[in-house]
């Protein structure tokens, strides 16, 4: 065994499985190991370029290594598996494509020269990974447990396919809004306001928390007991986009780049920050209730004293 790596690599990894049913520690483990390799590679090189990919493309990874482990293939987990697979290729072909074309990312401006500060990104994208990929994978770890297919696992995959659908379109229409003013340096900056971002003023992060939800619904179907604490995966997922890196900081950035404008704060009073709405509709909605039921906090308005 030990003139052969790959099979000690074997030994281990199903040594790994027998005393962690759940496959927590084989992920964690592939996950940090897999992050670390990319920030060595960025921290060194300075080189943006590999960040979103790494992310995304993690999550396939261990889509894939799970399933290969359990060797169980029900119906639910190759579905499923599919659906981050899927998820995986898309969102991290589009943000490859998209720093190419850009060549840089800027949130990395204030940390590439401070490695701890630079560290703490990666550490958060690890645990983003593992955590938002824990129904997946306590479902490919499920080996001896096959509910019929039902309700709850076919309105998951619709809602999975209606927000990556979502998330795919808004993508490609702000990153088109976004050359098109580039390509015009002469032309007045504006908010993006075309195809889907005329309901929503993150059409693309309401996608991306619809479709985690449906392959929960659908992962719901195998859970017993302690096994729901899975919901964190989800819920991660969605807090990380209300309230973390998400919609508080790119509100906060328009607030600053369009402020002056008062068309701006005409077009964010009428436009939902989060579930796609008619405009006609939400403008006539009571300022409580968009708060309650449609997301409109107080740390998305950022209005500059006169």
């Amino acid at each position: 065994v030990s003139s052969c790596p790959f099979c000690l690599a074997v030994l281990v990894g199903k040594m790994l499985v027998l005393l962690d049913s759940y496959y927590l520690a084989i992920t964690a483990l592939a996950t940090g190991f897999y992050q670390l390799v990319f920030f060595l590679i960025a921290a060194f090189f300075k080189f943006d370029k590999v960040t979103d990919l790494a992310g995304g493309t993690n999550f396939g990874l261990l889509a894939l290594l799970t399933l290969f482990l359990g060797q169980s293939y029900y119906a639910r987990q190759l579905v499923l598996s599919a659906f981050v697979c899927l998820w995986a290729l898309r969102l991290s072909g589009f943000l490859f494509t998209r720093i190419i074309l850009w060549g840089e990312d800027h949130r990395f401006d204030e940390m590439r020269d401070k490695p701890f500060r630079f560290a703490m990104f990666w550490i958060i994208q690890a645990i983003w990974v593992w955590v938002g990929m824990l129904p997946v994978t306590v479902v490919n770890s499920r080996t001896d447990r096959d509910p019929d297919l039902n309700a709850a696992d076919y309105v998951g995959w619709i809602m999975f396919f209606c927000g990556l659908a979502l998330e795919a379109v808004a993508d490609i229409q702000k990153l088109f809004h976004k050359r098109q003013q580039r390509q015009d340096p002469g032309s007045e900056a504006h908010w993006c306001d075309v195809g889907v971002w005329r309901w929503s003023r993150h059409p693309n992060y309401f996608g991306e928390i619809l479709l985690w939800w449906g392959i929960f619904a659908s992962a719901a179907n195998v859970l017993q007991d302690g096994e729901w604490a899975v919901v964190a995966g989800p819920l991660l997922i969605t807090s990380l986009l209300l309230g973390l890196s998400g919609m508080p900081i790119l509100e906060a950035s328009s607030d600053r780049r369009y402020g002056v404008d008062p068309a701006y704060w005409d077009y964010k009073a009428a436009t939902s920050p989060l579930i796609p709405l008619p405009r006609w509709f939400y403008v006539r909605v009571p300022n409580l209730l968009k708060a309650l039921f449609f997301f409109e906090f107080p740390c998305y308005t950022h209005r500059q004293e006169e």
